[in-house]
């Protein structure tokens, strides 16, 4: 195999999304030589930006919002902002508004976001400060639990006080509740209800399944916390620092350079081979930031593999497809609501019972006629990203996996647009261009979105923990030795921090055994001839 630029590198890393670029960064401040092969013509995966809508408008592609990124410790670790991150928020974090004109909105300062709350039933500003009152006191270390290696050995330490001054078994029972639940128990008028669910738009949660509370529970209190932040001038400013940062470690990034396959001889990976043809080999690991069905019978065949896991993987399940819509707008959006049009992130659906019956149309494969959707402003969160006086907008919503009779994409279009006139009469003639991004769309420019998902597998929980990507011990190492699996198929699963990659990052690192538990030399020889 031929070695890449001046020897072989230690690990390649095959993608250069966010948790490719993120793994590749921790493996170079430990001194690993780094090249990470990406397919595209430009790295960042699904955070990427452009000015393919209108010339003077920039639209991300795929994510927007990181609330994620700025609180994730293996994205703090790396102190982008020393190679050019630079974060804007809009005057609120999230808004949504109902059909009678009040709104919802959730504000950085917590006693606005309170008085938002105790309008929509006396004492749910009170009941909404106690729901924070127990995120200061878990929160950090359950983030901590929640994106690290699984299981938290090491993280118990710290979370279980949390857990005992936050309620115990109180707490405990709190995380499991279904966010319709939560919202019933907690609050008696419909603002924070609205909140907590609406955030399920984020994933694939329906208000009732498992594990929806504590989701909408946490991307409030981090926008409570650290708002709903975007990176100046686009997603892509934040692709760019993770790239200059690994370029200043050493790493090398190759861009338009595919991986068909990866080498595995006697058990272990050994290295890739591009698409063109060209053998790489790897040092001492490969990581490969794709999703999970793509690498094990895809990228690894099938003889490499233990019988089990093909039938694990045809288990896999994706999340819905999603169809998204960027909006040039010629101003800013005329919401019946004023206190919309000061948020970030506004969540569009009726009710929670509208949520409900979205979510049952999806799950039978029926294309919602009210969808529900999540709207970005993305010039109220960074003027630089339109001329002043105008909005660069985008909306989506999701769509059924198994759907026989799909809708024309601009049907489809037209009805989110419609939702969005319900609630801001004259939005449609604000529209100076617009781009429908189909679930196809989406793919053609970044493969790892299977069919529009965006999420790397659904989020419920018999596809997380232990059982992501499939049933296992959760962790990033597959039954290949020097393989790592290290995209959002693996825990802690989609999100723009970095988690996966570290934590595969972290794994290889620490790895220094063979399948037959025999300890390797740090640097373990490359077997001749080529494969």
């Amino acid at each position: 195999m031929s070695p890449a630029h001046g020897g072989a590198p230690d690990a390649i890393v095959i993608g250069a999304g966010p948790n490719g670029l993120t793994a590749a960064n921790v493996l170079a401040d430990a001194g690993w030589r780094v090249l990470v092969l990406e397919a595209e013509d430009e790295p960042g995966g699904a955070v990427r930006s452009d000015r393919g809508v209108h010339p003077d408008y920039v639209h991300d592609l795929f994510s927007a919002f990181y609330p994620l990124a700025v609180a994730s410790p293996p994205l703090r670790a790396l102190g982008l902002e020393r190679w050019g991150v630079t974060w804007s928020h809009a005057p609120a974090v999230l808004a949504h508004p109902t059909p009678d004109g009040r709104c919802a909105v959730l504000h950085r300062d917590q006693e606005r976001t309170a008085m938002s709350m105790e309008g929509f039933a006396p004492g749910d500003g009170e009941a909404y400060l106690r729901l924070l009152a127990r995120w200061d006191r878990l929160g950090p270390q359950l983030l901590g639990a929640l994106l690290g290696p699984f299981p938290p050995v090491r993280r118990l330490a710290t979370l279980l006080p949390g857990l005992r001054a936050a309620g115990g078994l109180r707490m405990l029972r709190m995380l499991t509740l279904p966010a319709r639940r939560l919202g019933e128990e907690e609050f008696a008028g419909d603002g924070a209800p609205l909140l907590l669910t609406g955030c399920g738009l984020h994933a694939d949660f329906l208000p009732e399944s498992a594990g929806s509370g504590l989701f909408g529970w946490l991307l409030v209190m981090l926008g409570q916390r650290h708002g709903w932040p975007v990176p100046v001038g686009g997603a892509a400013a934040l692709t760019a620092a993770l790239a200059r940062r690994l370029a200043d470690r050493g790493g090398e990034l190759r861009c338009s350079t595919p991986v068909s396959g990866v080498v595995v001889r006697e058990g272990r990976c050994l290295g890739v081979t591009t698409a063109d043809g060209e053998p790489i080999r790897a040092r001492r690991a490969v990581l490969a930031d794709v999703p999970a069905p793509a690498l094990y019978g895809g990228l690894v065949g099938w003889e490499h593999l233990p019988d089990r896991l093909r039938a694990d993987v045809r288990r896999f399940q994706w999340d819905h497809p999603t169809i998204k819509v960027d909006w040039a707008l010629t101003r800013p959006i005329p919401w019946a609501s004023p206190q919309a049009g000061a948020a970030g992130t506004v969540h569009l659906a009726d009710s929670v019972d509208h949520l409900t019956r979205y979510a049952a149309d999806l799950v039978t494969g029926t294309p919602p006629r009210r969808p529900c959707a999540v709207l970005g402003q993305m010039t109220t969160s960074d003027p630089s990203r339109s001329p002043e006086g105008t909005e660069s907008a985008w909306a989506y919503t999701h769509l059924p996996r198994d759907n026989a009779a799909p809708a024309p994409p601009e049907a489809l279009a037209d009805r989110l647009e419609a939702e969005v006139e319900r609630y801001a009469p004259g939005f449609r003639d604000a529209i100076a261009a617009r781009r429908i991004m189909a679930p196809g769309d989406l793919e053609r420019h970044n493969r790892s979105l299977h069919g529009g998902a965006v999420n790397g597998g659904t989020a419920a929980v018999h596809q997380q923990l232990i059982f992501r990507p499939v049933p296992g011990t959760g962790r990033p190492a597959t039954p290949v030795a020097g393989l790592y699996l290290a995209s959002s198929s693996a825990h802690p699963g989609g999100g723009v921090h970095g988690a996966c990659g570290a934590n595969a990052a972290r794994a290889a690192l620490r790895a220094r055994l063979t399948p037959a538990g025999l300890d390797l030399p740090r640097r373990p020889p490359w077997r001749s001839g080529r494969s």
